[in-house]
């Protein structure tokens, strides 16, 4: 295309390159306005002709015009990268208790977060494959139950839920931050503090009864005395 432009490829050449959509030379001649459908045509036509060599290209598709980039220059522009996308502490919460606890319901993750969860962050985990619906309590109401997918699995690298780490390993990752102790009560007891939870609660059950009995003894005696 050299010398003067006529305005009618100018005006097409302009409308082509804004549109959101391929557009058909009756649909330019309709946007137009006074344009003839045969001038619209010619235009488009010359266009094609001028981008041809190029390394963008008008291109018609079932009777529709748009832009592309060349098919030889497509290597240049097929280029991957991989984005590291590090999960909003709320989401980290949702999928710790989902993977220590599963199958759960939203309301027992909120029970155990202590805060209520935004849809988006389940949408957020189901979307990238880790959480899946595992079907519905049989309870009142039947609520939807999530757990952990096999995706999951592989993309941390475990063979089963009993290989997930612990606390101190999930920081090393860098998915929690190193200062957030709180986030222990998340996942919940080990086995070790489990049983140690259990001796303990054994250990005052122990008391209890030593102090009922102590009690009854003393009350023996008070009688003894009255007598």
């Amino acid at each position: 295309m050299t010398g003067s432009v006529p305005e009618l490829v100018r005006a097409v050449e302009a409308t082509l390159f804004a549109a959101e959509q391929p557009m058909s030379a009756e649909a330019l001649a309709a946007y137009l306005g006074d344009a003839a459908l045969a001038d619209i045509r010619a235009a488009l036509n010359e266009l094609a002709a001028h981008y041809s060599p190029r390394g963008v290209q008008l291109v018609e598709r079932a009777k529709r015009w748009h832009f592309e980039t060349a098919p030889d220059l497509a290597h240049l522009l097929r280029r991957e990268r991989e984005q590291v996308r590090r999960l909003s502490r709320a989401a980290t919460e949702v999928l710790a208790i989902i993977a220590y606890h599963e199958p759960v319901s939203r309301a027992e993750i909120e029970s155990i977060r202590g805060v209520q969860t935004a849809k988006g962050t389940l949408d957020v985990l189901l979307e990238a494959g880790w959480v899946r619906v595992a079907g519905r309590r049989e309870v009142p109401g039947r609520p939807v139950i999530y757990a952990t997918s096999a995706d999951f699995l592989d993309h941390f690298g475990l063979e089963s839920r009993r290989d997930l780490p612990g606390i101190e390993e999930l920081r090393a990752t860098g998915l929690l931050d190193p200062v957030d102790d709180a986030f222990d009560a998340l996942m919940g007891p080990d086995e070790g503090s489990a049983a140690g939870h259990a001796d303990d609660e054994a250990a005052l059950d122990v008391a209890a009864a030593g102090g009922a009995e102590g009690e009854a003894a003393h009350a023996e005696k008070d009688l003894r005395k009255a007598d």
